[in-house]
């Protein structure tokens, strides 16, 4: 049995309507489930970059890249490799916070680099940007004192940049 890995897919493709459910629906048709999608209006106008991050195996990955190529609104794919790329997310969430927790949690989120949005009687909005395990520590740790509402946007990722001349 092959065994299965986290994959990062950068899929430019043409911006228009339908061209999200069609490369969603690939995965979903295959039984695959994303563990991750952003998308947002890439360099160029008229594109956009969706990025899928999916847990296949090696063989499934290969075929279902070549499935998406199938789709003409699909104009380049990449997989990026976590070691060669840089990855960010953003979490916003509301945390319970009163009283003498108040202290604990706002000098979490100082130490996390994160900022407040929005303070209420018994809790606060904040928010926090960041590698995906930044942002996974962040929560583990927030969760004793109460996370009444989380929203994460999910992975974008580009290639990092070569440091040496031609």
């Amino acid at each position: 049995m092959s065994e299965i890995h986290h994959h990062i897919l950068s899929v430019l493709v043409q911006n228009r309507p339908g061209v999200l459910a069609r490369v969603a629906g690939l995965f979903a048709r295959r039984g695959y489930n994303i563990f991750s999608l952003a998308v947002a209006p890439a360099e160029q106008e008229g594109f956009s970059r969706i990025t899928i991050v999916v847990d296949l195996e090696e063989t499934s990955l290969e075929q279902i890249v070549k499935q998406l190529f199938k789709l003409i609104e699909v104009v380049k794919i990449s997989e990026l490799d976590p070691r060669s790329s840089v990855e960010r997310e953003l979490l916003l969430a509301t945390i319970r916070a009163t009283g003498d927790k108040r202290g604990q949690v706002l000098e979490l989120v100082n130490i996390f680099e994160g900022k407040i949005l929005a303070v209420g009687v018994d809790a606060i909005t904040v928010s926090l940007d960041g590698h995906p395990d930044k942002l996974d520590d962040f929560v583990e740790l927030l969760t004793e004192y109460g996370i009444v509402e989380m929203q994460r946007t999910g992975r974008v990722a580009l290639p990092k940049l070569e440091r040496k001349g031609g």
